[in-house]
């Protein structure tokens, strides 16, 4: 069954003043991202979601409910977040402390009297570091902060961060919750309602960063095959990391997949049945030597965003700005549901011919 889409950014209104529909303008809520809505929040466990139209506008709703002089602790590796926080709430009068979630002596070093939110990510991207989600989370907890899982990289197929504690979810959707390149989001997705989520569900409707009913209508399309591609993903992600850790021209592979990944035990017990679609390799050489091997590729597409069912590939320090930490020589790939041996002949070739 195919569910309508409802473009009316109106509703009628009774006489008496209420809406019989329960709808009045579709900024404040519409059928679809209703549906929407109601879907995440049952995929992640919650029982609160919010849709908005791009994972940036998720993240920014979420600091801007905090206020002047509150603290926030975030991976130092989540490039979109470090990179909002550093620039559109640099003047806001936020405290950041950016480090390394994956060592939890560092969140706990960290915390104080001040500190209302920590954000991780797990893996993250793209140098795939694993925290302990329920080890974090307790952290934050026993501070009487908000605890904030970015899971848009292993999805709810393979891990479940509110079963762990977390209080909240984020998901850029336009990953592998859309999974077709085709749609723009982002979503919070709470355990439990509290004021924080109150006052960010208060922003997404006042600020009126929201998704189309269009694009709410072909994100729930995305869901519905989200455990197939998911799974595929996963399966063929595992091939190439192996064999890629055994190429003579790769320097090192960073995939939780691998017994050899220094969060692999950790990301075992939280991720399950796989690991993901998403993997870095580094190659031996410098970028440019990188760069030269993306060029070679014929099956694989030289794009930034990952997810989506097509593979790609993404040399990230040509894309993020000064200073970035990321390796030279790292190439981000996003394996979609090709088949995998199609994918490592042409990683092969390319990387032969560098």
């Amino acid at each position: 069954m195919v569910d309508a889409i409802s473009l009316s950014t109106i509703y009628e209104r009774h006489a008496g003043g209420d809406y019989p529909e329960g709808y009045s303008y579709t900024r404040a809520s519409n059928p679809n991202r209703t549906e929407l809505e109601r879907a995440l929040a049952h995929l992640e466990g919650g029982t609160e979601a919010a849709a908005f139209s791009s994972g940036s506008a998720a993240t920014n709703a979420v600091f801007q409910s905090l206020g002047p002089g509150d603290h926030v602790i975030c991976a130092d590796g989540f490039y979109g977040t470090r990179n909002l926080l550093q620039t559109v709430f640099k003047d806001w009068g936020l405290a950041v402390t950016l480090l390394d979630t994956s060592v939890a002596a560092n969140v706990q070093a960290a915390i104080r009297r001040e500190t209302k939110l920590v954000w991780i990510e797990t893996p993250t991207n793209p140098m795939m570091r694993v925290t302990d989600i329920r080890r974090v989370c307790e952290m934050a907890r026993q501070a009487g902060a908000t605890s904030i899982v970015d899971n848009t990289i292993a999805s709810p197929v393979l891990q479940r961060p509110l079963e762990l504690g977390a209080d909240m979810v984020m998901h850029s959707t336009t990953k592998y919750l859309g999974g077709h390149s085709d749609i723009l989001g982002g979503a919070i997705i709470a355990r439990a309602k509290s004021p924080l989520f109150e006052r960010i569900g208060q922003l997404q409707k006042i600020a009126g960063a929201v998704p189309s009913p269009f694009e709410c209508w072909l994100l729930m399309r995305g869901i519905r095959t989200l455990a197939l591609r998911v799974r595929t993903q996963s399966s063929n992600a595992l091939h190439i990391a192996e064999f890629l850790a055994k190429h003579p021209r790769v320097e090192s592979v960073l995939y939780a997949g691998l017994t050899s990944h220094p969060g692999h035990d950790i990301a075992a017990q939280q991720m399950r049945p796989g690991f993901g679609g998403l993997l870095s390799f580094l190659v031996k050489g410098d970028d440019k030597d990188a760069l030269a091997m993306t060029a070679h590729l014929k099956v694989i597409t030289r794009a930034t965003s990952l997810g989506a069912v097509e593979t790609t590939i993404d040399h990230r320090y040509s894309v993020e700005p000064p200073g970035t930490t990321t390796p030279k020589n790292l190439l981000r790939l996003s394996v979609g549901i090709e088949h995998y041996e199609d994918l490592i002949d042409d990683l092969d070739q390319a990387l032969n011919r560098m």
